[in-house]
């Protein structure tokens, strides 16, 4: 967003799909002062708007005045009263949050005039307002007399689009709710220091002049002034600059621009490296983001798959009803108002053409579709699986590759050190470390425990009773490996005494694109010494074996006790140890050190860049620590079922190839007795034809059966034909991966027209879960894995197949509601009127009952259809190609038109002819080619008498339609399953709202068709009791005909029914 202004006043400018821009370009001020700043929007936050009210003055006012930037951080902390070591005590945060509030954005009230009229004329509406309108003129002028039963349809349409704009308020309220409650269980916590004490609180609690401590991976909560750093911290600001690019955090100030200035911790923004201590200075709305939070206004959804598909199928049969108006019209114009004048003016023909576009248009649908993925997203919620998004729950039906980090995500990231060893090749367990420490026998096991103890981010939590806790049980701060290693060197001697005689004088955290980390110490035995830079510094380094080694130029030897030169013979036995460690899915670190001194002073801009430099050689490589982060416990079923499911499960990691690899075997991800490598990859290559497909994502069988492990370094110089290779290969891991390489990861895949999912937890995995199709954070995870991902799992890893699961639900579901709406609302009720227009006989079904049909009856039935459970295991099929597998397709036409409706149609048909025949005498075969002989006169009756039994016939017609369409929800709900094995009355598949749907059918068409008013209003009437009673049995027998489909299909899978079977 940045801000210019324009004659004085401040204007916001917002363009659908781009950021949001706030500019003010004449004050001198402002050009300064509100350079660059964006928001990007995320995908249910894309505004429509395309100009926003100017904003006041004073929001001007408010960031001109800001000096937090500019002021020293003694001057911020004497400001708000704090001290950075001691932080807030509880009754001055009590005072302060009272006064202040929390620190959340105050909600802006939507623009109700706006959502109102979307409800009343948006999307179908607007098709039935225009079926109001012509009603009305049917009724007047055109109408002579002025027609009642225009008049009463023309309202009754109103009704329906009062009640249809209700209910969409209503879904839009209750969605919301369900959406707002999903977010509030996302985790948003903030490590504080109150009272000397670090302790992790609830990030809406912070209040002004709290001192937060910020560390990769956390998304800052507030806006803050840095008053400490680690010298590498930066921070992503995509989220309001829209630029990827980050930028370093500073303790001075850098720019005038409160906004640009790099000493400001900005709300919302990420923590991508480093780490530093901040004092908050705005919270909730006072801060930047709430700022525009305000001004972005009401938002809109984007369109979903499920929407387009939904879309796609109205578009259809629109062009179907505009078809059959056009032809209707144009048979009345050309033919019937020639050849039979009298038989339908032009109130009769409109009449029945809105009618039939009434009765096409699935009304019923966008209630159906909102319901489904409001149903679907709470029973994810329910199973503690947390879609951000409508729209993810859809998508997870057609994802067929899932790219999951190891740490955290596919392990229990519970770690613990399970050996550390030496260059002579010796190792012990951490019970003999804590032994030997104990009587002081060895110089290197101590030297060990040192740099263990100072090269450690981590930090046990201050809670009360913490120290009461066992070593394994106790809390800690930091990321998960140091925080093993921490808890080894606490039981194997502790760390107070260690850190107290050591004073930290330079910091370089571990970043996952360097894979080491680095902190430098001055003895305090030297405090006094004025010649200490003389002396030199300690400086400990903490990282990957084959990263760290090659600096490495001495050892430690554990069982001389002293340190050696480094050899060949001690470089083989450290390779050696790494490899049978890895082998065995442990991570392996190496502590180094030596001794340093700089050359620029400690607090120049030019010691980061000096220490990387300089201190990464002449090492001494101290010893290795073996980590074992054990699988969780139901991640290996839980691969299992992913790739029953068709999808291929592949793991995607910074971690040492052969420690992933034995991990990915211990879990099922690799199930071939052999890895291939890059080479076998560069093989294949050269051993297929050039210009030969390898693998086409639409093929979800054929792919190259072997286990492929790439490292990082593999990839960049990969060509697309070995791209190609990789992509078709059943099983894959990627280690050593940094989080570039992971993002081009998925897009290579996605570039192959792959649906991705990512899981992940970390801040290394943010870029690839904000890429991916569906992101799949673990709520235990980073706050910038929770903000990239679109789905949180907050129970354990096997909520993902549930995920799935249910992903696949909402298309079978969306698919049987439609298949069940199209038999009796589209084609049974459009043969009546050809039948009238074409072959002159007495018009069916009238307009009244075909809108009762679409908008009352069917949908009390299709509702109950939303709860149906799975009718198989969902898993077994294979994921949804979404740009070929349509909601709608030619089978379920096939289904709903050419074998249920017709059926349906017959049926129906055959009542209404049956009821002339016995009540009024006449023959099935004199009511063809009438036309306008349907009389007075005709078989002796009156006009009245012919014009009741016409509207008796209609409401037989229109009784056994509903009675059918219990046969035919009962046959819809299984699309291959008997109901003899899936009926609806017994678990697992006990639906018993299929009932009450059809009682409510059942008692509208008996309210239609039977009380007085109507009867008068609508011209319906009593309906024969035999007429309730005869349709029964074809109801059974349309359940029937398709049980034995189904029965064909099961027998002979291969045969003709089953390959057109929907």
């Amino acid at each position: 967003m940045s801000l210019k202004k324009f004659d004085n006043d401040l204007h916001l400018e917002v363009k659908p799909g781009t950021p949001i821009r706030l500019t003010s370009p004449t004050s001198p001020a402002l050009a300064v002062h509100y350079r660059t700043l964006t928001l990007d929007i995320t995908q249910t936050q894309k505004s429509t708007a395309t100009t926003v009210a100017p904003t006041k003055n004073d929001t001007q006012n408010f960031f001109e005045s800001l000096h937090f930037h500019s002021a020293s951080p003694e001057t911020v902390c004497q400001e708000f009263n704090v001290n950075p070591t001691v932080g807030l005590d509880t009754a001055v945060h009590q005072r302060r949050i009272k006064r202040d509030g929390l620190n959340v954005f105050t909600q802006s009230r939507p623009n109700y005039i706006w959502k109102l009229l979307g409800y009343v004329f948006g999307g179908f509406c607007s098709i039935l307002w225009v079926g109001v309108l012509t009603f009305f003129l049917c009724w007047q002028p055109l109408s002579d007399p002025p027609s009642i039963t225009n008049l009463a349809l023309a309202i009754l349409i109103i009704i329906v689009l009062i009640l249809q704009a209700s209910f969409a308020a209503f879904e839009d309220y209750s969605t919301g709710k369900v959406m707002s409650s999903i977010l509030t269980l996302l985790p948003s916590e903030c490590i504080v220091v109150r009272e000397g004490n670090q302790s992790k609180i609830d990030a809406k609690q912070l209040v002004v002049g709290d001192v937060v401590l910020l560390s990769a991976g956390n998304k800052v909560p507030a806006d803050m002034r840095l008053v400490e750093t680690s010298g590498d911290v930066r921070f992503d600001r995509a989220v309001l600059t829209g630029e990827s690019e980050e930028v370093d955090g500073s303790v001075g100030m850098t720019d005038e621009n409160f906004l640009e200035s790099r000493n400001i911790a900005l709300m919302g923004t990420h923590v991508t490296n480093g780490s530093a201590k901040a004092i908050v200075v705005l919270t909730g709305s006072n801060t930047v983001m709430g700022r525009i939070s305000k001004l972005t206004g009401n938002t809109k959804p984007q369109t979903t798959l499920i929407q387009k598909e939904i879309n796609r199928f109205v578009y259809i049969i629109i062009g179907l009803t505009v078809v059959l108006v056009l032809v209707m019209l144009f048979t009345w114009l050309g033919w019937l108002r020639v050849e039979h004048p009298t038989f339908i003016g032009v109130v009769a023909l409109l009449v029945n053409l809105m009618g039939c576009v009434v009765a096409f248009i699935p009304e019923g649908m966008p209630m159906a579709v909102t319901l489904t993925l409001s149903r679907i997203a709470q029973r994810m919620k329910e199973a503690k699986v947390l879609p951000k998004y409508l729209a993810t729950v859809e998508t997870l039906g057609c994802v067929n590759v899932i790219c999951s980090d190891k740490t955290g995500t596919l392990t229990q990231n519970r770690m613990q050190v399970t050996a550390i060893g030496f260059a002579d090749d010796s190792s012990y367990k951490p019970d003999e470390v804590a032994r030997a420490l104990a009587v002081n026998s060895s110089d290197s096991m101590k030297e060990l425990h040192r740099a263990a103890v100072l090269c450690n981010e981590a930090s046990f939590d201050n809670q009360p009773g913490v120290d009461d806790m066992r070593i394994a049980d106790r809390p800690t701060n930091g990321n998960a490996t140091d925080a093993a290693i921490l808890r080894f060197v606490e039981g194997a001697g502790g760390c107070g005494a260690v850190r107290q005689s050591h004073e930290e004088v330079l910091n370089i955290p571990f970043n996952s694109k360097n894979k080491w980390m680095l902190r430098m110490y001055r003895s305090t035995k030297f405090a006094e010494d004025s010649s200490v830079t003389e002396k030199g510094y300690l400086v400990y380094l903490k990282g990957a074996p084959e990263v760290v080694f090659p600096a490495c130029m001495a050892y430690w030897c554990s069982k001389d006790n002293q340190v050696k030169n480094m050899d060949e013979k001690a470089r083989a036995t450290v390779r050696d140890l790494q490899d049978r460690w890895s082998g065995e899915g442990r991570r392996v670190l190496a502590l180094c050190t030596r001794n340093y001194t700089p050359k620029n002073s400690l607090g120049s801009n030019a010691i980061l860049d000096e220490v990387t430099t300089e201190c990464f050689m002449d090492l001494t490589l101290i010893g290795l620590v073996a980590i074992m982060d054990p699988p969780r416990p139901e991640t290996a079923q839980t691969v299992a079922d992913c790739r029953r499911a068709g999808l291929r499960f592949f793991m995607v990691t910074g971690d040492f190839g052969l420690t992933a690899a034995a991990i990915a075997r211990s879990v099922g991800i690799f199930t071939y007795e052999t890895n291939e490598t890059i080479v076998n990859v560069r093989s294949r290559v050269r051993q297929t034809p050039t210009g030969a497909m390898v693998h086409d994502a639409d093929d979800t069988d054929n792919f190259i059966p072997a286990s492929l492990i790439l490292e990082g370094r593999d990839l960049a110089t990969l060509t697309d034909p070995e791209w190609d290779q990789i992509s078709a290969y059943s099983e894959i891991v990627f280690a050593r991966t940094t989080p570039e390489q992971k993002l081009l990861i998925v897009n290579q895949f996605k570039h192959r027209q792959y649906v991705v999912a990512v899981t992940g937890d970390g801040v290394n995995d943010s870029p690839a879960l904000k890429a991916a199709n569906v992101g799949i954070a673990i709520g235990s995870g980073s706050d910038v894995a929770i903000e990239s991902a679109s789905l949180v799992l907050l129970g354990s890893f096997d909520s993902i197949t549930t995920a799935i699961r249910l992903g696949r639900l909402v298309f079978q579901n969306l698919q049987k509601v439609i298949s069940y709406l199209l038999p009796a609302g589209s084609w049974s009720e459009i043969w009546p009127v050809v039948l009238n227009m074409f072959f002159g006989v007495p018009l069916p079904l009238s307009t009244f009952l075909m809108i009762i049909i679409c908008v009352f009856t069917d949908l009390f039935l299709c509702l109950a259809l939303i709860m149906e459970k799975e009718e198989f295991d969902l898993l077994e099929l294979k994921p949804r190609n979404h740009r070929k597998d349509h909601l709608i397709n030619l089978k379920i036409y096939l289904q709903a038109y050419a074998f249920i409706g017709t059926m349906m149609t017959l049926v129906a048909h055959g009542m209404f002819f049956l009821y002339y025949w016995r009540y009024a005498g006449i023959r099935f075969r004199d009511l063809w080619f009438l036309y306008e002989g349907y009389t007075e006169g005709f078989y002796g009756y009156t006009a009245d008498e012919l014009l009741q039994f016409n509207i008796t016939g209609q409401c037989v017609y229109f009784v056994t339609l509903v009675i059918l369409q219990f046969g035919n929800l009962l046959s819809v709900r299984n699309k291959r399953e008997s109901i003899m094995r899936a009926d609806p009355f017994r678990k697992p598949r006990r639906n018993l709202w299929l009932f009450v749907g059809a009682g409510f059918a059942i008692l509208l068409a008996v309210f239609v068709t039977e009380v007085e008013f109507v009867q008068r209003l609508f011209g319906t009437a009593k309906v024969p009791v035999e007429h309730w009673l005869l349709p029964v049995p074809f109801a059974v027998g349309i359940l029937v005909a398709d049980e034995v489909r189904k029965l064909v299909v099961r027998v002979w899978p291969a045969g003709l029914v089953a390959r057109i079977a929907w």
